[in-house]
């Protein structure tokens, strides 16, 4: 059982010393052609920033602005399109292979017979989320463009704009009187009682992994993305790259992309609301909890409890996590707009963590535990745009 904490356990940051020497294998080559296969595909700008660079005191900053990824504005695309490519093919494999057991007689045989038929498989699939903002969007388009329907569950505290945004996607929508871990439990419930209905989740749990599993391969392509935008400056392989964290799927990709290369390559650092900062606690307990999460204006990564399947990953492969304020975040978004980079409260996360890390009282075992020096490449993952999650605080009452 996951242990619940109603406050995060001090100090906000967390250093594990041998994370590069951990490895793991590599996600699917393919996901980067089923990208760059689908209409409107283009690798998202990688920006360098010197007054940053300046500023941290390191070599090269780069930004990596998520702020338009398939005509979307955050990297949430990436993992919904695979994973459900994936899934539909799968119902069509299915389908097909009952077909070809009914004209034979094999289906019995195959443990087949009592599952949906073909003609079950040509009905519209609805693919069920629960979401923050960005996630339940890409899966309400993805299911728009492939003729499917979507029902997405939103928790308290998403902005109404976002929330709109999914409902013009023609998605069903269920605000949920709840945090997100109770809108992904409603979305859950939902599909047992919903006809031809799938569950496209962005977090895992015991006995639910496999689709969560493909959407963390389906962000393999923004980090085969930066390999080639950081070749093509000479900048070599990144340092340190920031990832924002909400249930810790798109750390896991970093982590996964990054540590199955030889030992030495990036460091990586997660980054969360201090009011929501599940995987830091995590982190510090050395096992999977759950905190009580409360209101942030970084509403995409307001997540109280680590997914499973990417827990591993992180407890073996980031190197640090911090924790941030709103405060922070909005400041490093401000600052980013004026450098030329719209990014949202979630996406600006990350230039605040590497403030925090780099700058002030303890600053230089921060940087020593980054392995960083005046020469590094930090590269910062900005996951969102101004127009996913509006900087926006519900009224908590």
């Amino acid at each position: 059982m996951t242990e619940t904490l109603t406050s995060l356990p001090a100090p906000a940051w967390f250093a594990h010393p041998g994370a590069r020497t951990w490895t793991c294998r590599p996600a699917p080559s393919e996901v980067h052609g089923f990208h760059a296969s689908l209409p409107g595909y283009a690798p998202t700008p990688l920006t360098e920033l010197p007054s940053l660079a300046a500023e941290l005191k390191v070599g090269r900053v780069f930004v990596k602005d998520e702020s338009c990824r398939l005509g979307l504005p955050a990297f949430k695309a990436l993992g919904a399109s695979w994973a459900v490519h994936r899934t539909l093919a799968e119902r069509e494999d299915l389908a097909e292979r009952e077909g070809l057991a009914e004209r034979s007689g094999l289906a019995e045989r195959l443990g087949i017979a009592d599952r949906a038929g073909s003609q079950e498989a040509d009905r519209p699939v609805t693919l069920v989320t629960a979401t923050d903002g960005n996630h339940g969007r890409a899966v309400a388009r993805m299911a728009r463009l492939l003729g499917q329907r979507a029902h997405v569950f939103v928790p308290e505290g998403v902005h109404p704009a976002a929330t709109s945004a999914i409902a013009a996607e023609e998605a069903r929508v269920t605000e949920v009187a709840g945090n997100y871990d109770e809108a992904v439990r409603q979305a859950a419930d939902a599909v047992a009682v919903t006809p031809a209905a799938v569950l496209i989740q962005d977090t895992a749990w015991p006995g639910y992994e496999r689709i969560p599993g493909w959407i963390v391969e389906g962000y393999a392509t923004l980090f085969a993305e930066i390999d080639t935008q950081l070749a093509a400056v000479d900048a070599g392989l990144p340092d340190l790259v920031a990832v924002p964290v909400g249930v810790g799927s798109l750390a896991q990709a970093a982590v996964t992309h990054y540590r199955s290369r030889p030992a030495g390559a990036a460091a990586l650092l997660s980054v969360e609301p201090d009011s929501a900062a599940g995987v830091l606690a995590s982190l510090t307990r050395q096992a999977p909890v759950t905190v009580t999460t409360g209101v942030t204006t970084m509403t995409g990564l307001n997540c109280g409890t680590p997914s499973t399947l990417a827990w591993p990953y992180l407890r073996d492969g980031l190197d640090a996590a911090i924790a941030v304020t709103d405060a922070d975040s909005a400041r490093a978004a401000d600052d980013l707009a004026a450098l030329g980079v719209p990014s949202g409260p979630c996406g600006a996360a990350s230039l605040a963590g590497v403030r925090a890390a780099l700058t002030g009282d303890g600053a230089a075992a921060r940087r020593t535990a980054l392995a960083l020096g005046p020469d590094s490449t930090l590269v910062l993952l900005s996951t969102e745009g101004t127009t996913a999650n509006p900087r926006h605080v519900a009224n908590p009452s």
